[in-house]
């Protein structure tokens, strides 16, 4: 068996594993590039080493921890309520709202599971509470979440970018952005039409931060209705006594939630300042973000004392990991090995058809982030050939490989699982699995029809 059979072969392994047995593939990736590259290549450790992506460490690093800081301070949370304010508790509008933030979380480099756990609690709890489909809604959120996860200073985004930068290929970071917005709003839109939001019309709007809704509720009450449409309480009570007797509401957050402290207000300054930064100044987004959360962090340290532990080094393990692994494998060749024949199947089309199937099966099961920093090298010696698009067919695999998010496999899926209250999970989890199949059976046909076929770059 060659080489380059068995470095590929190692990988699966990797990918089954972590799958199966909930070990982080990073660490999987890290032990299986030292024993390939040791026993298989011939490498030493600075070989093994040459493939760490460090500039990505820093953005991982440096993003999370500005987040882990907004998020200890009541800074999105604050951005929640905002949001839903802005369209005055319209019921209809709200799974858009829950949508547009999550989107704008990611866009500004909010890693998609930090932004999909931020968003979703709160999202599925207006859900339940005004007759809004929690399939819906979840869906909402996570299409949100990558909606705008491929902007160029998102996490995804830089990971994409660095990756085509790296293996020499044309890219356009503003065509890879634009391409999962749409694809991710045209879904929300079709979401939206099949999973009950045009019904939601008629439910006028709910009651936010004690303000009187100005239409009728799901139960035809002023906004203050049970759990799907209901306008009783689980006992039978009136709307009113609903009203007057929860001790939680979630549309009603206390006083706190919603005031603007200045731990608050810097902190959204820094988030300006660090979109700015990196669009108006081209400045690095791992080291601005660093920069700006530890200022905040020395500002009230009583905020973000906890922040460091909240970075999400799962993911910082997974990406730094892949990435070594598949930098051991462009050290002993395997990507040329494996691009080479892929494009030796003759039809380049189907060849790329083929590779966007095997990003949306393996993500919707694993890692979204570990199959593009895996497919995407791997099909680099294929687009050198010219015949297909470089910039069209590094979009189809990054859509392909995180629209699939809603499984309930997944990290998103799982977590908009979990937020969901009072729902049977059981059926929930069917529903979220059989709108994931569907999402892998159609997406990455569609994407390849439309980015590849009509060979964008």
């Amino acid at each position: 068996m060659s080489p380059e059979l068995v470095s590929i072969l190692v990988l699966v392994v990797v990918f089954v594993i972590a799958t199966t047995r909930s070990v982080n593939m990073g660490a999987l990736a890290f032990a299986a590039a030292f024993g390939v590259g040791e026993l298989v290549a011939g490498l030493d450790a600075d070989g093994i080493f040459a493939g760490f992506p460090g500039d990505l460490f820093v953005v991982l690093v440096g993003v999370t921890y500005l987040f882990a800081i907004a998020r200890a301070n009541g800074t999105t949370e604050w951005l929640v309520h905002a949001a839903v304010r802005l369209v005055r508790g319209r019921v209809a509008l709200i799974p858009w709202v829950m949508f547009a933030l999550t989107g704008a979380l990611t866009a500004i480099g909010a890693v998609s599971p930090a932004a999909v756990a931020i968003v979703a609690p709160l999202a599925l709890s207006f859900a339940v509470r005004y007759g809004i489909s929690p399939l819906l809604m979840g869906t909402m959120v996570v299409h949100g979440a990558q909606a705008g996860g491929f902007s160029p200073i998102s996490i995804y985004g830089s990971i994409v970018n660095g990756i085509v930068q790296r293996e020499n290929l044309p890219g356009s970071e503003i065509m890879l952005f634009l391409a999962s917005l749409l694809v991710n709003v045209v879904i929300a839109g079709i979401v939206f039409v099949l999973f009950g939001g045009l019904k939601l019309w008629a439910h006028g709007s709910v009651a936010v931060d004690g303000e009187a809704g100005g239409a009728p509720g799901p139960g035809g009450g002023s906004g203050t209705g049970g759990p799907r449409g209901n306008p009783s309480g689980k006992d039978g009570t009136s709307p009113a006594a609903v009203a007057t007797a929860a001790p939680a509401r979630h549309d009603e957050p206390a006083t706190g939630t919603t005031r603007l402290t200045p731990a608050r207000a810097a902190t959204l300054i820094a988030l300006v300042a660090l979109v700015v930064a990196v669009l108006g100044f081209d400045l690095d987004a791992g080291l601005t973000a660093i920069t700006l959360a530890v200022l905040l962090s020395a500002a009230w340290p009583q905020d973000s004392s906890a922040a460091v532990g909240q970075i999400a080094w799962p993911t910082v393990l997974l990406i730094c990991g892949v990435l070594t692994y598949v930098g051991v494998l462009d050290e002993m060749g395997t990507i040329t090995w494996a691009g080479e024949g892929v494009g030796g199947i003759g039809v380049p089309l189907l060849a790329a058809v083929l590779l966007c199937y095997i990003g949306a099966i393996v993500s919707a099961f694993a890692s979204s982030v570990g199959i593009m920093g895996a497919l995407i090298p791997l099909a680099v010696p294929f687009l050198a050939q010219g015949e297909i698009g470089a910039v069209g067919m590094v979009a189809a695999l990054a859509v392909s490989a995180t629209v699939v998010d809603v499984s309930p496999f997944s990290t998103n899926g799982a977590l908009v699982l979990a937020a969901a209250p009072d729902v049977d999970r059981e059926r929930f989890f069917r529903q979220l699995m059989m709108y994931g199949g569907i999402v892998v059976a159609v997406v990455p046909a569609v994407v390849w029809l439309v980015m590849v076929v009509p060979g964008w770059g």
